[in-house]
C-alpha cells in the first residue's frame, strides 16, 4: 500500500461526526484514528507513523461502507473497527495495546459512573447537572437555541445526538449490573407516568442479554385491583395511580416464590374492561436468571418487602429535561410528561386527550407521595427527556390546549386542569413545529408515546 503522508487528513464527504460515549457528537478526524494506532504501535517499541496512516485509511473506508452522515458511529463502533483492521493486517501485537488500552479507558469511566450514581434526597442534583452540562454543550438549553437549530436543519442531528445521551444512560446501567453478576436477581425499572419506562426496560434488557445475562420479565400491569375497586371522584374519574392500585401482596409472594424457583400462575389483566382474572399465566425461572420489573412503583417499599436489597439494582427514569423556556423559566418535567401520556392514551388505549389533563392531578398527588420520596434508593439515574419531543408536541398538541384553557377558564372545578393548559400553551407558543416525524429514529425512546418504535411497547 503506498505512503499517505501526503494525503489530505479532512473527513470523507459521507462521515462528518461520530458520536462520543457522554452522547456528544463531534467532528470525525481520521488523523484521532491514526494517532490512536500509532500510540499503541510505540507501546509495544514501533515507530512506523506511515503504516498507522495507511491503517488508519483503512478503518476509514470500512467505516464509510457501514455509516453516513445521517447514521454517524458511535466511539465503540470505531474501535471495534480499528481492532479487526489491526488484526486482519497482521498487527495483533499492537491490536493488543490498543484493547489493554480501551479496557483501561473503560475502568476509568466506569469509576466514574460510580461515583456519578450517588444523589441526596428527592431530587437528582448531580444528574440534573450532568443533563445541564450536556444541554449547554449542544446549544439546547433554551426554547431560543433549539428553534436556531431547527432553522438551521439540525432536527435530525438533535434527534442522533439526544438518542446517544440517552442511550448512553442505559448502555451505564447494564454495566454496573453486569458488574455485580451472581448478586442481582432482581433489575426494577421505576419512574413517574410517562418517563419512558417500557423501552428502557426493553434496552436494558437487550444489553444485558448482550453480555450473557438471562432476564425474565414480570409484567406488574396484572396485577391491578379490578377498577370498580378503586375510590371515584365527583366526575366519575378513579384513582388508579396510587401502588395501593396493585396487588401489592401477590406480587410480593410472586417474587419470592419465582426466587426460590418455584412456578407461580401470574393473572391478566384487561385494560379494556378493567378486570383481573388469577392464576392464568404459568411462569417460573432458572437459578441464574435475573428477574425484571417495569413498574410506576418500583422503589416502593412494600413491593419487594422482606427480600434482601442487595440483590435488587433499581433504576430510576425521569424527563430531567434541563431546557428554559421564553420566560426564562426551566420546562417542567411533568408537562413534558403529561403531553405524552396524552398522545400515548389517544393512540394506543382510546382515551381522551381531555381527560388525560383533568386526571393529571391524580398522577401528581400520587408522584409526591409515592415516588420522589424514595428516588435516593435508586442505584442509577437515567435521562428519559429529549429535546426534539418539544417541535413534535407543539404540532400535535397546541391547538388542543389553546381550547382547554378556554373551556376550564371560569370552571371552579377545574382550576388544575385550566392552570396546567395555560402554562403549557405559553410553553408551546414560542416552539418552532416539526411535521416531518419520519426524522425520529425508529429505535427513540420517544415512539414509545408517538408510535412507530422496533419495540414492543404496547
Amino acid at each position: 500500500m503506498p505512503s499517505s503522508m501526503g494525503m489530505s487528513m479532512t473527513s470523507p464527504a459521507r462521515l462528518t461526526h461520530v458520536f462520543k460515549r457522554d452522547g456528544t457528537y463531534v467532528p470525525y478526524s481520521r488523523r484521532r484514528i491514526s494517532n490512536a494506532i500509532y500510540r499503541a504501535a510505540v507501546a509495544m517499541g514501533g515507530r512506523d507513523k506511515d503504516k498507522a496512516e495507511e491503517l488508519a485509511i483503512d478503518v476509514e473506508a470500512i467505516l464509510c461502507d457501514n455509516y453516513s452522515v445521517e447514521n454517524p458511529p458511535m466511539v465503540e463502533q470505531v474501535q471495534d473497527i480499528v481492532e479487526k483492521v489491526l488484526i486482519e493486517k497482521g498487527h495483533a501485537t499492537v491490536a493488543k495495546h490498543f484493547i489493554l488500552y480501551r479496557a483501561s479507558q473503560n475502568d476509568k469511566r466506569k469509576a466514574k459512573l460510580s461515583k456519578s450514581k450517588t444523589h441526596q434526597g428527592k431530587i437528582p442534583y448531580q444528574k440534573i447537572y450532568e443533563v445541564l452540562v450536556w444541554a449547554s454543550d449542544h446549544d439546547l438549553n433554551s426554547v431560543e437555541k433549539l428553534n436556531q437549530r431547527i432553522a438551521m436543519g439540525d432536527f435530525r442531528a438533535i434527534c442522533l445526538e439526544s438518542d446517544a445521551a440517552y442511550e448512553y444512560d442505559v448502555q451505564a446501567a447494564a454495566e454496573l449490573i453486569a458488574e455485580r453478576d451472581g448478586e442481582t436477581r432482581i433489575v426494577v425499572v421505576a419512574g413517574p407516568s410517562s418517563s419512558g419506562k417500557t423501552t428502557t426496560t426493553r434496552k436494558l434488557a437487550h444489553y444485558l442479554s448482550e453480555k450473557g445475562l438471562g432476564l425474565v420479565e414480570l409484567n406488574i400491569d396484572h396485577y391491578f385491583f379490578d377498577l370498580d375497586m378503586h375510590p371515584v371522584d365527583e366526575f366519575g374519574d378513579h384513582d388508579f395511580e396510587t401502588p395501593q392500585a396493585l396487588d401489592l401482596k401477590l406480587i410480593n409472594q410472586h417474587v419470592k416464590q419465582l426466587m426460590a424457583g418455584e412456578k407461580v400462575l401470574i393473572p391478566k389483566y384487561d385494560f379494556a374492561s378493567g378486570t383481573r382474572a388469577l392464576n392464568q399465566t404459568p411462569m417460573q425461572i432458572k437459578p441464574t436468571d435475573i428477574i425484571l420489573i417495569d413498574s410506576l412503583h418500583g422503589l416502593y417499599g412494600e413491593m419487594l418487602k422482606g427480600i434482601d436489597q442487595s440483590s435488587i439494582f433499581k433504576v430510576y427514569i425521569e424527563t430531567l429535561l434541563q431546557m428554559k423556556g421564553a420566560n426564562g423559566k426551566f420546562i417542567r418535567w411533568t408537562d413534558l410528561r403529561l403531553m405524552r401520556r396524552m398522545i400515548r392514551d389517544e393512540q394506543h388505549r382510546a382515551y381522551d386527550p381531555r381527560q388525560t389533563l383533568t386526571h393529571w392531578h391524580y398522577v401528581r398527588n400520587a408522584e409526591l407521595r409515592n415516588i420522589l420520596p424514595y428516588i435516593h434508593t435508586a442505584d442509577y439515574i437515567i435521562n428519559g427527556a429529549v429535546p426534539y419531543e418539544l417541535p413534535v408536541m407543539r404540532n400535535r398538541l397546541f391547538e388542543h390546549f389553546k381550547q382547554w384553557e378556554q373551556d376550564y377558564k371560569d370552571d371552579p372545578r377545574r382550576v388544575d386542569a385550566y392552570l396546567r393548559a395555560k402554562r403549557v400553551r405559553e410553553m408551546l407558543e414560542s416552539i418552532t413545529p416539526i411535521t416531518d416525524e419520519s426524522l425520529i429514529p425508529e429505535t427513540s425512546h420517544f415512539r414509545e408515546f408517538i408510535g412507530g418504535s422496533i419495540y414492543d411497547v404496547h
